[in-house]
């Protein structure tokens, strides 16, 4: 490999973590945003239920990314896609709120089962999320 390849490869690879590291803060900023609980002021007292959610969440939105970086062609469309991301994991958070519509409330009080139950719902909505960016 010519060591122009290498700093070409090197460069694509940080303009890709830089871009990823940017798209999952900016989830997280969006994410923390809309929900009425403060997940870090949580997880900073030790509720497991509100890092059972975050974890859950932050991964369901990591899965499409990850597609993402293998499939798109561009930054660009990196950058968009994510953004499709973003929607569908807060579009989740309100879907499971229908079920139980005071699922903040019970993460704050340090309820394990709705914390595991938001968790695993954004899991899975981000690998089904992610399953539908391969095509």
């Amino acid at each position: 490999m010519v060591y122009s390849e290498l700093i070409d490869l090197v460069l694509s690879f940080l303009a890709y973590f830089g871009t990823s590291l940017a798209l999952i803060l900016a989830y997280l900023v969006i994410y923390m945003w809309v929900t009425p609980h403060n997940e870090l002021a949580l997880i900073k007292d030790n509720n497991s239920a509100a890092s059972a959610a975050a974890i859950g969440s932050l991964v369901g939105f990591t899965l499409p990314l990850f597609t993402i970086i293998q499939q798109s062609g561009s930054l660009v469309e990196c950058i968009f896609w994510g953004g499709v991301a973003i929607i569908v994991q807060v579009f989740i958070f309100f879907l499971v709120r229908l079920p139980i519509p005071k699922i903040s409330d019970r993460i704050e009080n340090g309820e394990l089962a709705s914390g595991v139950w938001l968790g695993g719902a954004s899991l899975t909505g981000g690998l089904l999320n992610a399953a539908c960016m391969t095509g």
